[in-house]
């Protein structure tokens, strides 16, 4: 659910009243000096006035920046930061909007204030990590950078600077409902991609729903009064269930002699329509819409009362998770189940010590100990966090420029986890679909470098299997450091973590230009030779000006270093060659009209060939609609809707007339090519290629196996519809991924191979 802001305590004339706010926040939080506090209040006041504001800044209408300053401290109250932190918040605003200078804090306030308001005035930069490419990006790329890196180390340094960024992002959210729709626009997505995973990162859980409800509520205006509406309509009878659910539990909580908590838990939107969209559910169907929280004092009460839970009702089948055995990667633990309550009802219930409950409020906040005190020791879930937002800044200094670091940030941040143990037996967590490239890489660079083989479970497997939870991986290693080129093409599959693929990249990056040209030649040349072109008629130092190379030899090395992919030297050789006979299979051009693209209307045959085709006027089907065809006599095909009752008819008597027909694809035209593969034969080669076709969507049409027994070796010549250069070589890399494959390329018409 969205929180309603809370206002800022006023007097009879609406002024806010400091000292009863004073009081308020010394109520959430220990304070040490209230005077200091005081004292902030009245400096950030000052310099609004000084600046001219013309309104008064104590006004609980103004819009000043004054308040939100007020806000971000009550927000960093709740998360229990230290008295440093509020004053900071409370100054920010003045130093951000040039009304107080920042050597003014630190003479006033002392280094410590002054450096986590610099800190926060650096990670203005992260608003345009989301498209760094962006036309009205006002910085530049390498101010842009240098401002990137700024904030990453002050983030990492100390964790109170995104504290304090969070919170004033969160007033943002708050206060935009009354700017222009694209002002509301623009601060959702940017409080959407970074500071909302950011919060789920840390463990900031409230912060987290409440900056995804309000992002979502201006992202997707609709789906968003939908669920509200939905949720209003029957809010009485569903709290009226949630009070006698809450009354139940509680009574058997004290017949079982524990003492706990028990309350009904706030519904989040967001989460409803996320759960909706991937489970493809509908409302009814949302477990959690009913949802009921209990607390208890220890782990082992926890399993009690799920005892007690399970007891009184039948458990919804796989409806239940462990957090406790099993924490999510930003620490969060609990015992999460869902069960058919009272007259059917399904109730979701959420089960954890008071100790996780803060956790999950607050996060790295309710761990941490900060440089500058007393102690030196920090917990462990704290140095979890900053762990890793220490590898954030170490992947942005491998990658450099060459990638988009926002994307990578995102994903890093909010995919799914896998978790692996080592040969000793330590776990370690990676981003699903991770490899033994990937797991080397995260154990040691060198180890990543020096990587040969793996073996998972005890047996030796392809570098590019995917690991899965509860897997033993041991790498094998040489002694000499040698990547293969191979781990950066994303066909393989090799690579697909960000942090291994930046180290590779980056040790390419170091080796010698004459080095990194002669493979990029060498990786040409041979893909060349697979897709059956001839360099004769290709222009490199013309594509290597589109590339913004001043040779070709600096192309050729940067696809050595990793720098460019092969498939953008694919597309440059595509665009300049021209197509010599229009009998003649696919050769690099693709000049559109030269191939038939389907029948009118853009409809595609799957089968038939080239048939007229007309819309049935009983459906009217339109682009996007599942379809089917009917074969009539003498009109070609009739194309209805897939539910049309017509067609359901059709079916039903004539069903040897309804063919699979489905949408062209506008101004893509497709031409068939022959793929040659050789491999030693075995049972189930052609079923295996075939599959893989299939589940690429590529189509067909002919296909031809010999098989010579005395050498044990199969040769089949494949004729598939291919509509570009780069996808014919993305399928052959994958063909040759297939167990005994020995060779795939391109064959041409008229080729005796």
């Amino acid at each position: 659910m969205v929180k309603v802001r809370e206002d800022h305590p006023v007097r009879h004339d609406g002024t806010v009243d400091l000292e009863l706010w004073l009081e308020r926040l010394a109520e959430q939080i220990e304070v040490d000096d209230i005077e200091e506090i005081r004292r902030a209040c009245e400096v950030a006041k000052q310099a609004f006035e000084r600046a001219g504001t013309e309104e008064d800044v104590w006004s609980e209408n103004s819009a000043g920046s004054y308040l939100t300053g007020l806000e971000m401290a009550q927000i960093l109250a709740e998360l229990q930061q230290d008295q440093p932190t509020l004053v900071a918040a409370i100054l920010y605003r003045s130093v951000r909007e040039r009304k107080l200078p920042l050597e003014t804090v630190r003479k006033q306030f002392g280094r410590e204030v002054a450096t986590l308001v610099d800190g926060v005035r650096q990670m203005a930069a992260i608003g345009s990590i989301k498209n760094p490419r962006a036309e009205d990006n006002v910085l530049g790329g390498a101010t842009h950078m240098d401002n990137l890196r700024k904030m990453l180390v002050a983030m990492i340094d100390d964790v109170r600077v995104a504290l304090i960024k969070i919170a004033e992002r969160t007033c943002a959210i708050r206060a935009v409902k009354d700017g222009s729709r694209k002002k509301r626009y623009l601060v959702a997505r940017e409080v959407f991609d970074i500071y909302a995973p950011l919060a789920h990162r840390l463990g900031i859980g409230h912060i987290k729903w409440e900056l995804e409800d309000l992002s979502f509520r201006y992202l997707k205006p609709n789906d968003y009064k939908t669920i509200a509406k939905l949720l209003d309509e029957k809010r009485l009878d569903r709290q009226e269930f949630i009070d006698t659910m809450v009354g139940m539990l509680h009574e058997k909580l004290q017949e079982a002699a524990i003492d706990g908590e028990v309350s009904g838990r706030a519904k989040h939107i967001y989460s409803i329509w996320r759960k909706m969209q991937r489970k493809n559910i509908d409302f009814s169907q949302v477990y959690d819409v009913r949802a009921v929280r209990i607390l208890v004092p220890e782990i082992k009460d926890c399993y009690a009362v799920l005892g007690i839970v399970h007891g009184l009702w039948r458990n919804i089948p796989h409806e239940f998770d462990d957090y406790i055995a099993s924490p999510k990667p930003n620490g969060y633990r609990s015992l999460h189940t869902a069960v058919f309550g009272p007259e059917g009802k399904v109730l979701e219930i959420q089960i954890r010590t008071h100790e996780m409950h803060e956790e999950a409020e607050l996060g790295v906040c309710a761990h941490h100990l900060y440089k500058g005190t007393d102690t030196k020791t920090k917990s462990d879930a704290y140095e979890d966090k900053i762990a890793w937002l220490r590898q954030v800044l170490e992947w942005h200094e491998d990658l450099g420029e060459s990638e988009a670091f926002g994307d990578m940030l995102r994903a890093d941040v909010v995919q799914d986890r896998v978790y692996i143990f080592t040969p000793d037996g330590h776990v370690i967590d990676m981003p699903q679909g991770s490899t033994p490239v990937d797991f080397a890489y995260r154990v040691h660079t060198e180890i990543g470098h020096r990587c040969r083989g793996a073996k998972v479970n005890g047996r030796i497997v392809p570098l590019n299997r995917r690991l899965r939870t509860g897997d033993q991986v041991e790498i094998l290693t040489i002694n000499e450091e040698r990547p293969r080129r191979d781990w950066l093409n994303p066909n393989l599959g090799f690579v697909t973590s960000s942090r291994a693929r930046a180290k590779v990249a980056h040790w390419f990056k170091l080796q010698d230009k004459e080095k990194n040209a002669a493979a990029g030649r060498k990786i040409v040349d041979r893909d060349f030779k697979r897709l059956a072109l001839d360099q004769e008629d290709i222009n490199f130092d013309v594509m290597a000006a589109e590339l913004n190379f001043k040779n070709d030899e600096d192309m050729f090395a940067a696809l050595g270093a990793g720098d460019i992919r092969l498939s953008q030297i694919i597309n440059g050789a595509q665009r300049q060659v021209e197509r010599p006979h229009p009998d003649e299979q696919l050769d690099l051009a693709l000049p559109a009209g030269e191939a038939d693209t389907g029948s009118p209307g853009d409809i595609r045959i799957r089968g038939v060939g080239n048939l007229l085709t007309t819309m049935a006027s009983c459906c009217k089907p339109v682009p996007g609609d599942p379809i089917a065809g009917y074969i009539t006599v003498g009109r070609g095909v009739s194309v209805h809707r897939d539910d049309c009752p017509n067609m359901m008819q059709l079916r039903e008597n004539e069903g040897q007339r309804v063919i699979e027909v489905d949408w062209g694809h506008e101004g893509e035209t497709t031409y068939p090519v022959d793929i040659f593969i050789e491999a030693y034969d075995r049972s189930g080669l052609l079923r295996d290629v075939m599959i893989l076709l299939a589940a690429d969507d590529i189509n067909i049409t002919a296909a031809n196996t010999v098989t010579d027994k005395n050498s044990n070796t199969a040769r089949l010549t494949i004729t598939v519809e291919i509509a570009r250069l780069e996808l014919l070589g993305r399928i052959m890399d994958k063909i040759n991924q297939v167990p005994n494959v020995i060779d795939v390329h391109r064959q041409r018409s008229g080729f005796n191979l």
